[in-house]
């Protein structure tokens, strides 16, 4: 698995709570980061509001990494249903991740997925993998298991937060 192939994971799981009661949390910057162990801060830029176009700063930090600054832009917003966004690396570089959240009514309650890519633009990945190149499959494989993690760590608190 290599990074310029975009590869993807994703969590899913139900949650006890109508669509609109869900939604209200996964658009919530300030939820993500409490449930987050990477994002540190997260906020609307110059005073967007949520929706298509809108654009998140968040600030991050990881043991292997240190601290780092996102911009991202919604790039899909259906209310209650989907909501995406694209992680910026520059206008010449293109995305560096592509984050998404998508609700299903299910009875009484949401099926909630949660789902990410990498790439193709560069990333925190791109220093190690140009360092250790014969070791990309396991820094990609590496950092999309803690991608999941993070993604099981957020449902469970949206059913904790809900149940």
């Amino acid at each position: 698995m290599r990074y310029a192939d975009g590869p993807t994971t994703e969590a899913a799981a139900r949650v006890a709570a109508p669509p609109r009661a869900v939604w209200a949390l996964v658009t919530d910057p300030q939820f993500l980061v409490e449930v987050s162990t990477e994002m540190q801060r997260a906020e609307w830029v110059d005073g967007d509001r949520p929706g298509p176009g809108a654009r998140l700063r968040g600030e991050h930090h990881h043991e292997a990494r240190g601290a780092w600054s996102t911009v991202s832009t919604v790039t899909a917003w259906e209310p209650g249903r989907v909501f995406e966004w694209t992680v910026e690396a520059g206008a010449e570089c293109g995305e560096t991740a592509v984050w998404r959240f998508e609700l299903t009514p299910d009875g009484d309650g949401t099926v909630l997925r949660q789902w990410a890519r990498m790439g193709p633009g560069p990333s925190g990945l791109t220093a190690a993998i140009e360092r250790w190149p014969d070791k990309e499959e396991r820094i990609v494989e590496g950092r999309l298991r803690e991608w999941r993690t993070g993604m099981e760590r957020n449902l469970d608190a949206v059913r904790e937060r809900l149940g």
